[in-house]
């Protein structure tokens, strides 16, 4: 089958770079632009399914692909971003002002130090792959539009990586990355694809 991962538009909370986690964020101008300039870029492509979380920035941007598909979005609420919990709404520098014993647990083991009030990748990963599970075992072709985290703990799982090799991954906002998995197998058409934005 054919997976195509999607990481929403932009919002405001990017351009300020703040933590947005599970804080239900719309789309900018700019990140609604940019939804246009990805579902062009996928016009060509034909799904038996698009799955998407069910916050606006994602859902959003799953309907401007959709338009140009016969069908409609399935929204999964297991999808969305993970719960960041106290970080929601600060900035990185905030955070290493006001929490600054999480950073260096962060930096030690990113995958099951759990975020204040919140949830840790390993939660993440544990809730979001039965979904991609599911949607490999009964579609051809399938598009996900998703978040960031949501994204790298799918491909962490895919390649049998710990989630402490995160660190090296990294997803442009609009991006598209491709899979081909046949038998178990995993082929990358493409990661972190932002190339259809080049002109906005």
């Amino acid at each position: 089958m054919k997976l195509i991962l999607v990481r929403h538009g932009e919002t405001i909370w990017n351009q300020e770079k703040k933590i947005q986690g599970s804080t239900d964020t719309a789309l900018s101008e700019a990140g609604r632009a940019q939804a246009e300039r990805l579902s062009l870029s996928l016009k060509n492509e034909t799904f038996d399914a698009i799955v998407t979380s069910p916050l606006k920035r994602a859902y959003d941007t799953a309907q401007a692909i959709a338009r140009y598909h016969d069908i409609t979005p399935r929204v999964e609420k297991d999808l969305r971003e993970l719960n960041a919990g106290a970080f929601e709404g600060l900035s990185f520098p905030e955070i290493k002002i006001r929490f600054p014993d999480f950073i260096d647990q962060w930096m030690l083991d990113r995958g099951s130090v759990v975020m204040p009030q919140g949830e840790s990748l390993q939660g993440l990963q544990n809730r979001v792959w039965p979904v991609i599970q599911k949607i490999m075992a009964t579609a051809q072709n399938a598009l996900v539009v998703s978040h960031s985290f949501v994204i790298i703990t799918i491909l962490c799982k895919i390649q049998n990586l710990s989630l402490s090799q995160s660190s090296h991954l990294r997803l442009g906002v609009a991006s598209k990355t491709c899979l081909e998995v046949n038998n178990g197998a995993t082929t990358f058409l493409a990661l972190n694809d932002t190339s259809h934005l080049n002109d906005t």
